[in-house]
């Protein structure tokens, strides 16, 4: 017998076997972890990493409810995003790292911080383009070396479907309005507002209605996510406590700025009760999430860094205690969020980007 013709259906029969005990381990949840060289030492969290984008500066990736997309906003002169726009790309099938992700934006003025509303066919988001339909101007470098945010006072909240037309707008307050993030139980938002004269937490239904204040302190209040369940928010903070901290955080306010060097977590209900200080760990302690069990909140931090340049991702309990580095970057990693389906983690990083400046997207399975 031909010694080939023996073989091939053997062959045929052990890739068969290799075949189904592939789709098995898929059914199962089970992934081979691959080298993984996206990956540092140290990151026992995160498997199977691979990066979405390739340039320019890609952050704040919110995942659809389905869990296969994810929105997100980017500067990139190559896809004619002069300052930050939106876009939505498919975690599954991300196309090539040349390929132009599909525009959920209007193009006009800078846009902030979507998120996908229920039904995954619209997103929200806050814009400037009623105010100005072109870029608003970055904040100079200061002169005393303080690095600050602008809170741009045309921003307002807007709900679009995925071609990028405005469907409906749901701020309308004089002022920053901004940082909308929606509830997984899909009838609340949470956003930043100004209208106050401060930087303050509120809620509105899933229409708009019902706008209700959580918090009333001195600081700004932002960056807010929802729980699992809906039944609280954790958000990042600066709450000045000295004369001459009130007196900087004021002065910056009313230039339309804030300076994010120095900012704490906090936690409450839903409603805005039982308030309290999660972390006490200084300098800027920012982008929050709760994991997929709700017992726990995933952060950004350059509390362990000497001179403060360096961001890593940790974790720690709802009652402050079990403090965990997950991500061991030299530069910078933020903005992580899992899939509703609590088996992928989002981030951004600016791992394996040549040496320059580029801050892209990346996706990874969590190890618990």
């Amino acid at each position: 017998m031909n010694r080939i013709a023996f073989l091939r259906p053997v062959a045929m029969l052990l890739f068969s076997i290799i075949w189904t005990l592939s789709i098995q381990a898929q059914d199962a949840h089970i992934v081979p972890v691959p080298s993984d060289s996206l990956r540092y030492p140290g990151e026992k969290h995160l498997a199977n990493i691979r990066q979405l984008t390739f340039g320019g500066d890609n952050a704040e990736a919110y995942w659809s409810f389905d869990s296969k997309k994810l929105v997100f906003q980017a500067t990139r002169e190559e896809w004619n995003a002069h300052c930050d726009q939106m876009f939505v790309i498919d975690t599954r099938h991300p196309g090539k790292p040349s390929d132009i992700p599909d525009l959920v934006s209007t193009g006009k003025g800078r846009t902030t911080c979507a998120y996908f509303m229920p039904g995954n066919k619209t997103i929200l988001y806050a814009s400037t383009h009623l105010g100005n339909e072109a870029c608003p101007p970055v904040p100079e470098r200061r002169t005393d070396g303080k690095y600050v945010w602008a809170i741009y006072p045309d921003f307002d909240i807007f709900v679009a479907d995925l071609k990028g037309n405005i469907k409906k707008q749901l701020t309308n307050s004089p002022g920053y309005d901004a940082e909308a993030t929606v509830s997984p139980k899909g009838d609340k938002i949470v956003f930043t507002s100004l209208r106050s004269g401060d930087l303050e937490l509120y809620t509105m239904d899933i229409d708009g209605s019902n706008v209700k204040q959580l918090t009333s302190q001195l600081g700004y209040d932002g960056g807010a996510f929802f729980s699992p369940d809906g039944s609280k928010i954790v958000f990042r903070s600066s709450r000045p406590k000295t004369p001459e901290e009130i007196t900087e955080y004021k002065s910056f306010l009313a230039e339309g700025l804030v300076a994010p060097t120095n900012m704490e977590l906090y936690v409450c209900n839903a409603d805005g009760s039982e308030l309290r200080q999660l972390t006490h760990l200084g300098k800027a302690n920012w982008a929050p999430f709760f994991l997929p069990d709700g017992n726990k909140i995933i952060f950004s931090s350059n509390h362990a860094a000497p001179r403060g340049y360096q961001f890593n991702l940790y974790t720690i309990n709802l009652d402050g205690t079990g403090l965990e580095q997950v991500t061991f970057d030299k530069t910078f990693d933020s903005f992580p969020m899992f899939s509703p389906d609590g088996k992928k983690i989002s981030f951004s990083s600016n791992r394996n980007n040549n040496g320059t400046r580029s801050t892209n997207l990346f996706v990874a399975d969590w190890v618990n």
